[in-house]
């Protein structure tokens, strides 16, 4: 089996599991006593607090792990708001931010405060005028990502450090998909990171506040890492996620000339070898071992288990899998399509035979999934003064756009067709359809049920 999907969970690096092994001997006592296995867990914990920073770029007593990377954004997060709620309720994310911050945002809101969603370009990429823009006298805290977890693009973090950082206002960075790569630019305020994007064990997350940050924990205190983190510490799974950082950056730089010569290949030759294909995110500035693609007329939970049979792990943002019913947050603020979606992230190690094959099973998988979503039933259409009426009514992803397909030869140039859905990714599908396929999409309109969504044929 082939792992393609580094960017959910990295393989554990053998420097962590060396690590975690050892540990598990010599870190299991608690290391606040003051006995002599008290003191060995100490210097384990010590140790790997410094070896974190320092590949950080942080001071060690700004730098405390949690239980995850999510818990990290969380506690990040809140400890921010309620230490500047002096100054105003007023909270900047991404539209593509993770989901652990954007459920922040949520809560933030439900609690009574003010939320600013920056929107992205279609590459994924945040602007930082936009950001400078956002920003007003009430604002408390900015969040950015790094780099996204779905499509790989990297954010212009220097660029809003500085804005914030003249306008007063701290920034959070979410550098759970970069860190392994290299320390976060620009003069950020907090950084949270997971370590099972590295290499590292799952259940380690790291959050830094910068010195002379206003943070302040919500809810009850505890006096372990500095009352940031309550509970007794992994220490075995710590001294892990640090020695595999470590490992991990001592290689990445050669590394990640490497994995971009793969992705490369695999952006290139995947439009070459599959028609009606739409490869999104930056092309430049983008991790460097991702690449992400979406396929029209395809069914995305089908593609990933027809890439399984052939042996290959990936993972996909698309509308249509068995978790939700909706596009990706990620993709519906790209504007981009979201059906047949597939996200490669190659881990460190992936092998070039291992990429060729993939191009080599790929066109056949995606041939197969269209041929048995094959003709469906004939749709209902009424053609009326040059526009057909296309009911596709209770049919998911991607029917819709394929009985569009269809039948947008039916009406003359200039003739519309107008399709009724209730699919939420119609919405974002549909459009992005038009614009692959130089077709006018005119809008979406109210229907009796569902929406209306009208396309112009031009050509």
């Amino acid at each position: 089996m082939v792992y393609f999907d580094a960017a959910s969970a990295a393989p554990l690096h053998p420097v962590a599991r060396q690590a975690l092994l050892a540990s598990l001997d010599e870190g299991w006592a608690d290391p606040a006593r003051l006995y002599k296995e008290g003191r060995r867990a100490r210097l384990l914990l010590d140790a790997a607090r410094e070896a974190a920073a320092e590949a950080v770029g942080c001071r060690a007593d700004e730098l405390v792990f949690t239980s995850s990377g999510t818990r990290a954004v969380h506690t990040g997060v809140a400890g921010a708001l309620t230490g500047r709620r002096r100054v105003g309720r007023h909270l900047i994310v991404s539209a593509v931010e993770h989901s652990s911050v954007l459920h922040s945002a949520e809560s933030h809101e439900a609690d009574g405060g003010t939320v600013t969603r920056v929107p992205v370009d279609r590459g994924g990429a945040v602007g930082a005028a936009a950001y400078a823009r956002a920003l007003r006298p009430d604002t408390a805290l900015a969040c950015l990502q790094s780099a996204n977890h779905e499509v790989g693009t990297e954010q212009p973090v220097a660029e809003v450090a500085e804005a914030c950082r003249t306008a007063g206002v701290p920034l959070l960075v979410d550098a759970a998909q970069s860190l392994g790569w290299g320390p976060v630019a620009g003069d950020w305020s907090l950084l949270t990171a997971s370590a099972h994007k590295w290499g590292g064990p799952p259940g380690v997350g790291l959050l830094v506040v910068r010195k002379g940050v206003r943070f302040a924990l919500r809810g009850p205190a505890d006096e372990r890492e500095s009352g940031r983190a309550a509970g007794f510490e992994n220490l075995p799974a710590i001294v892990a996620a640090a020695a595999s950082l470590r490992a991990v950056r001592a290689g990445a730089a050669a590394e990640a000339v490497r994995l971009r010569e793969l992705t490369e290949r695999i952006r290139a030759q995947v439009p070459r070898l599959v028609p009606d294909v739409e490869v999104v995110g930056d092309p430049v500035r983008r991790l460097p071992g991702v690449v992400t693609f979406s396929c029209l007329y395809v069914d995305g939970e089908t593609l990933l288990h027809e890439l399984d049979r052939e042996g290959f792990s990936v993972s996909s943002g698309s509308s249509c899998t068995s978790s939700t019913l909706t596009p990706s947050h990620v993709l519906k603020a790209m504007g981009v399509l979201s059906e047949g979606n597939v996200r490669v992230s190659l881990p460190p190690g992936a092998r070039e035979e291992d990429v060729e094959r993939f191009l080599a099973v790929l066109p056949g998988v995606v041939a197969g999934v269209r041929e048995k979503l094959g003709a469906p039933p004939a749709p209902r259409a009424a053609a009326h003064q040059g526009e057909l009426v296309l009911d596709t009514l209770g049919k998911r992803c991607p029917l819709p756009v394929i009985e569009l397909a269809k039948v947008i030869g039916d009406v003359p140039v200039g003739g519309t067709v107008r399709v009724l859905a209730d699919d939420e990714a119609a919405r974002l599908d549909i459009p992005a359809w038009c614009e692959m396929r130089g077709q006018e999409y005119v809008g979406e309109e109210r229907a009796e049920r569902g929406t209306a969504y009208v396309v112009r044929r031009v050509s």
